[in-house]
């Protein structure tokens, strides 16, 4: 049984000057910008995954989203497979893969075989929401039936989970369905599996199956300890956690002053007010964003995003990122940073990096171990 303590005991040793309160991990989209393409924003992903690496942070984590211009983040597996051969030792996962859209057999093999590939790396994080808009939702699951295949989310969990272990009691359909590769190729073992969520219902059955959690502040900043509180009521434990472990993600950008890193996510507001229009357009250049003509419906949007988020100097960024995590009582913090190109993204990361002191490499011995691993 892994010891579920680790990520608490981690943070206690980590709380000397200068350093993080609890791991850090990153949650990439693979952002396009405006005057980008979607190859151009994956490079970028792969660029971001090797700092990530290089100077600590913990995990480095992709998301699911269809049929939206400003995210390449389409297929995370495939994603994956390729961050896995450009990386070693940080821990990779998908935050998350929206199981809704696939079949629990699909997930189990794609998953087995990253798990091949790269042992003792992958994290299965698993969303109950599509992840994009009904109709393309419909066309993902070749049929209609979108909340019918999210009110199924707790038996999908169910057939995924035993695909990936291998073990369907004798007499049930799929008794004699394997996935591969999987424990009965004698792989390494499968991947720990994460519930994500923006509301109450993966929390409470985080809880209820012993699984680690992870909230998206980031967008739903108002829920988080509603979620946290279900989520630690509700939990009991298993044979991967004896204790909860909550992991908090977080819209973060850091920079040289206040006035630039409030400029770089004014792009990500954008994006949002966009969005609340059903447009999902690249994401605006900070010049674009600077220069839109924001309405006042328009302008309470983008200030709430930009309320919710931990920006500003590197002082101020570790200030507002410890406050969180000791009023959360996160066990990690998952810092996305949603903004135009990859040069703010991977400054904001390092300056993060240089305020906790972070370690150079994946490999210091003050990075904790893997959680479930």
């Amino acid at each position: 049984m892994v010891n579920g303590t680790a990520g608490a005991a981690a943070a206690v040793s980590g709380e000397k000057a200068g350093q993080a309160p609890v791991p850090l991990s990153v949650l990439d989209l693979a952002t396009v910008g405006s005057g980008q393409t979607a190859a151009d924003a994956l490079r970028a992903t792969t660029e971001t995954a090797r700092l990530a690496a290089a100077r600590g942070y913990h995990r480095f984590w992709v998301a699911e989203h269809h049929s939206v211009a400003g995210v390449a983040s389409s297929s995370p597996a495939v994603l994956l497979a390729h961050l896995a051969a450009s990386t070693d030792r940080i821990r990779l996962g998908s935050g998350g893969v929206m199981l809704p859209n696939h079949t629990p057999l699909v997930v189990a093999e794609q998953f087995g075989t990253l798990e091949a590939l790269a042992p003792g790396r992958i994290d299965l994080g698993l969303g109950r929401a599509p992840g994009t808009n009904g109709l393309t939702a419909a066309a993902l699951r070749g049929n209609d039936r979108v909340r019918e295949a999210a009110d199924r989310f707790p038996q999908s969990l169910t057939e995924l989970v035993r695909f990936l272990d291998d073990d369907f009691p004798d007499g049930h359909p799929y008794a004699g369905v394997h996935a591969v590769p999987g424990p009965v190729q004698g792989s390494t073992g499968r991947p720990p599996i994460w519930l994500l969520g923006s509301s109450g219902f993966s929390a409470e059955l985080a809880g209820r199956l012993g699984l680690p959690f992870s909230f998206a502040h980031h967008f739903a900043a108002r829920g988080t300890m509603a979620a946290l509180e279900t989520y630690r009521a509700a939990f009991r434990p298993s044979a991967v956690l004896d204790r909860p472990y909550a992991m908090v993600s977080v819209l973060v950008l850091a920079a040289d002053d206040e006035r630039e890193a409030r400029r770089q996510l004014l792009t990500s507001a954008l994006a949002v007010v966009r969005l609340s229009r059903g447009q999902t357009e690249p994401l605006a250049t900070p010049e674009e964003a600077e220069a839109y003509p924001f309405t006042g419906r328009e302008r309470l949007i983008a200030d709430d995003w930009l309320a919710h988020a931990v920006h500003g100097t590197p002082d101020a960024v570790r200030a507002g990122l410890e406050e969180l995590a000791a009023r959360t009582g996160a066990d990690e913090l998952m810092l996305t940073a949603n903004v135009h190109g990859a040069q703010a993204r991977l400054r904001s990361y390092g300056l993060v990096a240089d305020a906790f002191a972070m370690p150079g490499g994946a490999a210091s011995a003050s990075v904790p171990p893997a959680v479930l691993s």
